[in-house]
C-alpha cells in the first residue's frame, strides 16, 4: 500500500518553474514531477526500442508511462517524435501541443514577464523539443500563423534559439502558404 499512496503522491505533483541556484543568468528551470523523474531509466529504454526499429513497443511503453504520469513532457515529446515518423503530422501536433500547453502553464503560473527559461538547463528541454515539433506539424499543416504564435511565446523565454525554431517559422515565411488539407465531402 505505502507504493501506491506513494504513486498517487507523484501524480498529483505539478510541472513547476523554480530559479535555478547554479544559473549565472537568473535562470528559471521547469521541475517535473516526481513521477517523470522518477522514469528516466524508461526514457532511455524508450530510445533504444526507437533506435533498434521497435517503435510500436516504444509507442506502448509511452502511453503506458502517460497513464502513471500525465504530465510526463518527455513521453509526450517522444510520442511526437514517432507520429512525426509515421507520416501523422495531426497525432504529432497532439503530443508535442500537450507537452507545450503543460510547460508553458507552469511558466506563466510563475507570474509576468516571462522568466528566462534557457534550453541550457535540462528540465527546460522538453519544453523546446516539444516547440520545435508543435511548429514543425503546424507549418506541415499549413498553419504558419498559429505557428508564428507559438514563436512569440517561445522567443522570450530563450533569445539564444538553441533550437532553430524561429528559423523554421522565417523559412516557411519565404515559402507560399501550404493549404490546410480540404475535409472530404459527404
Amino acid at each position: 500500500m505505502p507504493l501506491q499512496r506513494q504513486c498517487v503522491r507523484g501524480m498529483s505533483e505539478k510541472l513547476r518553474l523554480r530559479q535555478h541556484p547554479d544559473s549565472t543568468a537568473g535562470g528559471w528551470e521547469l521541475v517535473h514531477p516526481r513521477c517523470a523523474r522518477r522514469r528516466r531509466e524508461d526514457i532511455e529504454e524508450v530510445e533504444a526500442m526507437v533506435e533498434a526499429g521497435e517503435a510500436e513497443i516504444a509507442r506502448e511503453e509511452l502511453v503506458w508511462l502517460l497513464t502513471e504520469c500525465p504530465d510526463f513532457l518527455e513521453a509526450h515529446v517522444h510520442l511526437g517524435l514517432i507520429a512525426l515518423e509515421d507520416g501523422d503530422p495531426k497525432l504529432a501536433r497532439g503530443h508535442f501541443g500537450r507537452a507545450y500547453e503543460l510547460a508553458m502553464k507552469a511558466v506563466e503560473a510563475a507570474g509576468s514577464p516571462p522568466r528566462l527559461v534557457p534550453y541550457e538547463l535540462s528540465g527546460n528541454r522538453p519544453l523546446f523539443e516539444a516547440a520545435k515539433g508543435l511548429v514543425h506539424c503546424l507549418l506541415e499543416m499549413g498553419r504558419r500563423q498559429t505557428a508564428q504564435d507559438v514563436c512569440r511565446r517561445i522567443a522570450p523565454l530563450d533569445g539564444s534559439d538553441p533550437l532553430g525554431i524561429q528559423r523554421l517559422v522565417a523559412a516557411a515565411g519565404k515559402q507560399p502558404p501550404k493549404r490546410p488539407p480540404e475535409e472530404p465531402r459527404r
